[in-house]
């Protein structure tokens, strides 16, 4: 068994439950639109795609509209404004990360949110002066399912991919770990987004809560 020295995990969906503040700004568009607000359940599952997702959902625009990059920048504007008001670390994840940093391992996050947005994020839910790296979705030339966010955050940590592990609810996550060299874990408490069941995603692992991933860490993992 390779050595583990380090742990790497997505944002939005995986460490953090950041939906409500993203629908919130959705439905501020949306009423700023004069259409009617949408209700959580019905967005919560494209924010782990940003703001792509949420226009979508929103208003069924792609990139290619005449209209997305508009509404994009106001959406974006709204998500500034209140960036970190209802979202919330998931439950279990404060015991996961005390296990992590128990065990003498550094953890970092790779995402695909923009610095602008994920340092201050990053910082109000407490997690700034724990974590070991944070890799934005504009830090690298591409973002995921690029493997090279994770490359980088593999290079600031001074570890191998290969005895590393990417946590994430997104296909995306899983593939731009796969691409690293990275083991992969799904995290299927997450948004999970539009991309089939995470079964099919060919992740080492999957969790359906972050005890159970912790638990897979120290029983399986971490302590090998």
């Amino acid at each position: 068994m390779r050595q583990l020295q380090a742990i790497l995990f997505d944002l939005d969906g995986t460490l953090a439950d950041t939906a409500p503040d993203l629908a919130n700004a959705a439905n501020r568009l949306l009423q700023e639109e004069g259409r009617p607000p949408k209700p959580l359940d019905e967005l919560r599952p494209y924010t782990s795609q940003g703001v792509r997702g949420l226009l979508f959902a929103s208003f069924g625009l792609t990139p290619a509209a005449s209209a997305y990059e508009r509404l994009a920048n106001r959406f974006l504007e709204f998500y500034a404004a209140q960036l970190c008001v209802e979202s919330r670390l998931f439950d279990g994840i404060d015991r996961l990360l005390d296990a992590i940093e128990g065990a003498g391992l550094a953890w970092g996050i790779v995402t695909n949110k923009r610095m602008r947005y994920t340092d201050p994020l990053v910082r109000q839910l407490g997690l700034s002066p724990r974590t070991n790296c944070v890799v934005s979705g504009d830090t690298t030339a591409a973002a995921k399912p690029s493997p090279l966010p994770i490359l980088h955050a593999c290079e600031l940590l001074a570890c191998e991919p290969g005895n590393s592990i990417y946590i994430g609810d997104d296909r995306r996550d899983i593939e731009a770990g796969r691409a690293a060299g990275c083991r992969t874990i799904a995290a299927t408490y997450g948004y999970l987004g539009d991309s089939g069941p995470p079964a099919d995603w060919r992740a080492d692992h999957l969790v359906s809560s972050p005890e159970q991933l912790r638990l897979l860490l120290e029983q399986h993992l971490i302590c090998r």
